[in-house]
């Protein structure tokens, strides 16, 4: 098949999901902000390890349901011809490859959760997926990329003097928000994903509704301030309703009616909503700055969904 190289740039746009890379940094820059680091340079390896490894798995991704996806779904790259099964295979390994090599630029201590999120992406990908651990798998991935970016900027040689500041104040309370704020994507992941198994064929109205009263509550649950003081309460709030916003309305229309297209649709709202709840968590850590920062992404993310679809 002979296509420009602008053609087959969108199709590698398409196969990636280009418009989710957008909800990806947020996860290190969160990561960072609960272990009351600024971002250094580990964190910026961090990103471009969560990147290269979110890239992999949507590539196997399509690999493994190449057959599903040429009865269910037969417009997508691979079933289509556009790119080859090949192609995409060899395209997940070097981007596995190339996420743990950041990981390991940022330390040996990276190295620890970026090797437990390949393997959960893969595993996933060639096996969970079909299966009742299917969210748990996707949760534990998006909880795991946060806990990179923690581990990656704490282990940044520049990070040795802004530790020591956080650990005078408290020397539990990176630890605990680090939970906290994994806990939360982890929510946030398991609730798309479980709408997502019925995004080919709808017909689901408990799933929507279970996801929305997940996301109302995480919204509510970021709108409170954290360790900063009332003063700042004014970012968080903002990103929660934005996240609630986001996630909470198209999972309330896929509920109502819950038809192949608005169940898409969720999923869709559900993937850009990462985006305002790692800034929602980032502004409970006191990272206000990263918090308006992230929020900045979703515009980008949104107009880009427009062209190419993030699911």
């Amino acid at each position: 098949m002979n296509r420009s190289p602008r053609a087959r740039l969108r199709d590698w746009a398409e196969l990636l999901r280009v418009p989710a890379l957008f909800t990806v940094p947020g996860d290190a820059l969160a990561g960072a902000a609960a272990a009351g680091l600024r971002p250094n340079r580990g964190t910026a390896y961090a990103v471009f390890a969560s990147l290269c490894l979110y890239q992999a798995g949507m590539a196997l991704n399509d690999w493994a349901d190449r057959d599903e996806d040429a009865v269910d779904r037969p417009h997508r790259p691979l079933p289509s011809g556009r790119i080859s099964p090949t192609a995409a295979l060899g395209a997940a390994g070097l981007l596995t490859a190339a996420g743990l090599t950041f990981a390991a630029r940022a330390g040996r201590p990276a190295l620890g959760p970026a090797s437990a999120l390949t393997a959960t992406v893969w595993a996933y990908d060639l096996w969970a997926k079909h299966t009742a651990a299917a969210p748990a798998a996707m949760a534990a991935a998006r909880a795991l990329d946060l806990l990179l970016g923690a581990t990656a900027t704490m282990s940044a040689p520049d990070a040795t003097r802004s530790r020591r500041r956080a650990t005078d104040t408290a020397s539990t309370a990176p630890a605990l928000r680090t939970a906290a704020s994994a806990l939360a994507l982890a929510a946030h992941t398991y609730a798309v994903t479980a709408v997502s198994r019925h995004e080919a064929h709808g017909g689901s109205t408990r799933t929507p509704l279970a996801a929305l009263g997940a996301t109302t509550a995480l919204g509510l649950l970021s709108a409170r301030t954290g360790r900063t003081g009332a003063s700042s309460g004014i970012v968080p709030a903002g990103a929660a309703a934005a996240y609630v916003r986001t996630a909470a309305v198209p999972c309330l229309h896929a509920a109502l009616n819950p038809s192949p297209p608005l169940t898409r649709r969720a999923v869709g709202g559900g993937i850009r909503a990462m985006i305002p709840l790692q800034a929602a968590l980032a502004a409970r850590s006191g990272a206000n700055g990263t918090a308006l920062a992230l929020l900045g992404l979703a515009p980008v993310a949104r107009a880009l969904a427009r062209k190419v679809s993030p699911t």
